[in-house]
């Protein structure tokens, strides 16, 4: 099972550049980075809820809306925020650069995530292996970009 969850992980990974490719394409027809992220997430949030009815799971936020903080709810205006920045950055920077540089960002967060164990990651101390996987994901961004 696990090296399922791995070539799921490398499947969404090959997905972004992907991704952005389209909408930065879609971005043309409609007249921007915003309103082809708001396309991009409509068409998502159909899918998505065909997914649901197909699986006859529903959302129950009748229990959800009162019992979760605030927070829990800002996960979509961040992928919001990803999807609309790769749309402003693909076609200016390439998909190399664009994903070099936000997975140089992911990572960086993930690192803080699993080092002071913050929502729900377990504690994973940062060390020096990790800093010398950071050093060469960097060299790696430079060398990319430029």
């Amino acid at each position: 099972m696990q090296s399922a969850y791995l070539i799921l992980a490398l499947a969404a990974g090959m997905f972004m550049p992907v991704q952005a490719g389209i909408n930065s394409k879609l971005a043309g027809m409609v007249d921007g980075a915003i309103p082809a992220a708001f396309v991009s997430f409509l068409v998502g949030t159909i899918a998505l809820a065909l997914v649901l009815a197909v699986i006859g799971q529903g959302v129950p936020f009748s229990r959800a809306m009162p019992a979760a903080p605030w927070w829990y709810w800002i996960g979509g205006s961040l992928g919001a925020f990803f999807v609309t920045a790769t749309v402003i950055l693909a076609p200016r920077i390439g998909a190399g650069a664009m994903v070099a540089l936000t997975l140089a960002g992911q990572l960086a967060a993930s690192m803080a995530l699993d080092h002071f164990g913050l929502l729900g990651f377990p504690h994973i101390p940062f060390d020096g292996k990790r800093l010398l996987g950071s050093v060469l994901l960097a060299a790696g961004v430079y060398l990319i970009r430029f």
